[in-house]
């Protein structure tokens, strides 16, 4: 439903300037339904007129429906790390004992109590009692780690899930600054980055666009100076919605239509499986793996050595 309310408010022509082939689409489904309009008191609209209007306004919205699905479902991801950020509550510490907040409102000083099962609400440093702490999370690192006061092991991260016993932790960042206020950061900036390939793909599909658009444009003129003038053998073929029809048929509308879909939709998949990547170039190197070592074993197995696939 998002997407396709998305999809029509793209038929802004100012959104899709960045696509010219599925603009001058847009143009021509214009320039097609105006005629087919104009035509119907006076009884000239035909139906193929009708139809071919039909199918261009399709094919524009078909290609602004899949971006903006493509967009719709990297988007949800940003929208449930922000869900899981506003859930998290944290117990902190204050002159009457303890206070109940969400842990968007917690500030740098401010200090909360964590006990087994509770999730750390802010990037911090623990100042009293140790802890197991699971970061599978943040490292993917299945087996829980150790964290306690003093030493180069007291930092936590928001969003971990404390496992046993009780610690109090000191916020460090401001809201916004911490974790998965970065992560979301990335997902959402993710998608406004196009590769070397997609601008050498755009200028060859936009000269391509003004090549034929140089074609159609030409052929009334040869039509005329063969002698195929109006009321003549094969001048119906040389009316407006033809000359449309023909010049979306040569253009590239379909790898225009999918082209930044076909990016979106590569990031999504990563996103899915609880991957980032921070640029279209990442997508591209990601499509080109073989063979992926990893540093960790923790990473790939259930912490008892034994691989999930």
């Amino acid at each position: 439903r998002r997407a396709a309310i998305a999809a029509v408010r793209k038929l802004d022509p100012r959104a899709l300037g960045r696509n010219p082939v599925i603009l001058l689409t847009e143009l021509g489904a214009v320039v097609v339904g105006v005629d087919a309009l104009a035509g119907l008191p006076a009884g000239r609209t035909t139906g193929f007129e009708i139809q071919l209007a039909l199918w261009l306004w399709f094919t524009v919205i078909f290609a602004n429906f899949a971006e903006a699905l493509a967009e719709g479902r990297g988007k949800a991801q940003a929208d449930a790390l922000k869900r899981t950020r506003a859930r998290i509550f944290a117990r902190r510490c204050s002159e009457g004992g303890e206070q109940r907040v969400a842990a968007t409102d917690l500030r740098p000083g401010d200090r909360v109590i964590c006990e087994s099962g509770d999730v750390i609400p802010a990037d911090g440093e623990v100042i009293e009692g140790i802890a197991s702490v699971d970061e599978s999370a943040v490292t993917g690192e299945s087996a829980p780690v150790v964290r306690e006061s003093g030493g180069d092991r007291s930092a936590v991260t928001g969003g971990t899930r404390v496992l046993s016993d009780r610690i109090v932790v000191r916020v460090t960042v401001e809201p916004g600054g911490g974790f998965l206020d970065r992560m979301i950061g990335l997902v959402e900036g993710a998608a406004r980055q196009r590769t070397p390939n997609e601008i050498a793909l755009g200028i060859v599909l936009l000269a391509m666009t003004l090549v034929f658009l140089g074609v159609v444009a030409t052929l009334p003129f040869f039509a005329r100076y063969a002698g195929m003038l109006a009321g003549e053998t094969g001048a119906a073929g040389l009316s407006l919605p033809v000359l449309v029809a023909l010049l979306v048929c040569l253009i590239p509308t379909t790898i225009g239509g999918l082209l930044s879909a076909i990016g979106i939709s590569g990031i999504d998949r990563l996103v899915r499986r609880n991957v980032i990547a921070t640029s279209g170039r990442a997508v591209e190197a990601a499509g080109d793996i073989d063979v992926l070592l990893l540093d960790k074993t923790g990473t790939i197995t259930l912490g008892n050595r034994q691989a999930t696939a």
